[in-house]
């Protein structure tokens, strides 16, 4: 079974973190290429990244592979989440577990964000203009 694990950094705001469980549940409904989708975090959230991956392999993943969340190649994208990839690696070698490339060097986000840039109206608040984005979003 292939499992594909999103990685964040995750957040002290609850709402940040739904937000990328969500996204793995819109993967899991779209993707015909992964049996399973789930998220984890590296900090301030859960569950950790090395609980995430174990959970695809008590789900049955004979191949996890995580996909980090983030834009650039930061120390987290270098070293944090391959470190912790390849201790669960050790642990399970009969298990693949594979790392993608960071978001941030997927080959169509510059596509990607010069059509988000054309959206002017808001979907958070409907502003008619281009919003205050993160402001518009309720505190909590």
């Amino acid at each position: 079974m292939k499992s594909l694990l999103i990685v964040a950094h995750g957040s002290r705001k609850a709402e940040s973190n739904e937000e990328v469980r969500q996204l793995a549940k819109r993967l899991q409904t779209e993707s015909n290429t992964y049996t399973l989708v789930s998220s984890a975090f590296l900090e301030l959230a859960e569950p950790s990244i090395p609980d995430g991956i174990q959970y695809c392999i008590d789900q049955g993943a004979t191949e996890v592979l995580v996909l980090p969340y983030f834009l650039s190649a930061g120390r987290h994208v270098s070293q944090d989440v391959p470190s912790l990839v390849h201790e669960k690696r050790l642990e399970h070698p009969e298990v693949s577990i594979k790392m993608a490339a960071y978001l941030g060097a997927a080959e169509g986000l510059v596509g990607l964000m010069l059509e988000t840039a054309k959206q002017v109206q808001c979907n958070r608040c409907s502003a008619k203009e281009v919003c205050a984005y993160p402001s518009c979003i309720e505190s909590s």
